[in-house]
């Protein structure tokens, strides 16, 4: 075999979405891009909020050939002042630049997390359904991913955790909004896992970190908050990004945040900072940087994802599919009337091209992108109503 047995494995693992896309382009190439209901990636379509242009322009009017030049490792210090900030206002806790990282998204920032804590064997649990990346970012660095079972709900599963902890664990990894089921975690669920892992820790007499993957923190929807994990557990780590908040997913652009009363924090962020270099990052983008910095506070229009939600929430309960209403992010993660791979194929008949569950670890469910227009929706709706039909009957 010309690739890597383990590449070709990933190759298999990973298909599901970019199948969908493939199949999507072939649809919209014999019907038309308008005839076609693409709910299969997480694309957000709406415009970066105005704050982006208006940087973009100073930075074209203020042009200086020194922006393009490397910096510290860690990015520049008063764009790490900024997100320091931003982070403290976030996580409700004081941080300083020192403790903040700036990375290729939070997909870097989670690759730098790993390379600087795993050893070869080390457990990493999140729970299931997941985003699949996370089973790679792993294994890129010889850790073993350990999915672990949710409620019917969504929610975490305090007890399975327990059950799944074992010597080897180094850390938990936590998506809230979670990619692809919507939920947020509550602050009850975050202060019971953090005294798990005290408790755990103290136990294995080593540290058991946790891990927030938050790129869809500010992307909620009827006045939900989602906690603050730094306030609950020291040990831990914020992976961000601005692909979702700031449509700015092209630009690789996020940070990673050390808790300031972290054990070994020093080390630990030396050990970043250098997974940043060799790993190939060297740095964050300089100008993505740059931008950044003058919109950290901004956001797109989330209400318009919240009344997207709504109209697809109606159009499922028409279908008669069970779901979970997603109280952030711009997925839904519903239950097939039948199994998920002949749902999707009977969807496709539609020209409806949407994710099977167990693509996230989860069959018999499909994921649903709602990052598309009103309109496009509403179009779909007959057409999703017709698959809904025709499963039915299949039972």
């Amino acid at each position: 075999m010309s690739i890597s047995q383990l590449m070709n494995s990933y190759i298999e693992k990973s298909s599901w979405i970019r199948r969908m896309f493939e199949e999507g382009l072939k649809l919209k190439k014999l019907y038309g891009e308008d005839k076609v209901f693409d709910l299969s990636l997480g694309n957000p379509d709406l415009p970066p909020p105005t704050e982006v242009k208006e940087a973009l322009r100073k930075f074209a009017e203020e042009y200086n050939p020194a922006f393009h030049r490397y910096m510290p490792n860690a990015g520049f210090p008063y764009v790490r002042e900024i997100m320091a900030k931003k982070v403290s206002e976030e996580q409700k806790i004081n941080i300083s630049f020192n403790e903040i990282i700036m990375t290729c998204g939070a997909a870097g920032g989670l690759n730098i997390i790993f390379k600087a804590l795993l050893d070869p064997g080390d457990e990493v649990l999140f729970p299931s359904p997941f985003f699949v990346e996370y089973f790679f970012y792993v294994e890129n660095h010889q850790g073993r991913p350990i999915p672990v079972p949710t409620k019917e709900d969504f929610s975490l599963d305090i007890e399975a955790f327990e059950r799944r902890i074992t010597p080897k664990t180094k850390a938990v990894l936590i998506n809230s909004p979670n990619n692809p089921t919507g939920q947020v975690y509550t602050e009850r669920e975050i202060r019971e896992l953090s005294q798990l892992l005290e408790e755990k820790s103290r136990a294995y007499g080593k540290v058991i970190y946790l891990i927030s993957d938050e790129p869809y923190r500010n992307l909620v929807f009827d006045d939900v908050e989602v906690p603050s994990i730094f306030h609950y557990y020291k040990n831990s780590f914020v992976a961000y990004s601005f692909s979702k908040e700031l449509s700015l997913a092209g630009e690789r652009i996020g940070f990673v945040a050390v808790h300031p009363e972290m054990e070994n924090k020093e080390k630990v962020i030396d050990a970043l900072i250098l997974a940043n270099r060799i790993l190939g990052f060297v740095n964050a983008p300089a100008l993505a940087q740059r931008l950044v910095a003058e919109c950290a506070f901004a956001k797109v229009a989330v209400e318009i994802y919240k009344k997207r939600r709504d109209l697809l929430c109606e159009i499922l309960k028409e279908g008669g599919l069970e779901f979970v209403k997603p109280k952030g992010s711009f997925f839904m993660f519903p239950k097939t009337p039948i199994d998920d791979l002949k749902f999707c194929e009977i969807l496709k008949e539609e020209l409806i091209l949407a994710v099977p569950g167990r693509g996230f670890g989860v069959p018999n469910h499909i994921r649903v992108a709602f990052c598309v227009p009103e309109e496009t929706l509403q179009k779909m709706r007959p057409n999703f109503l017709k698959a809904c039909e025709k499963a039915k009957k299949m039972l």
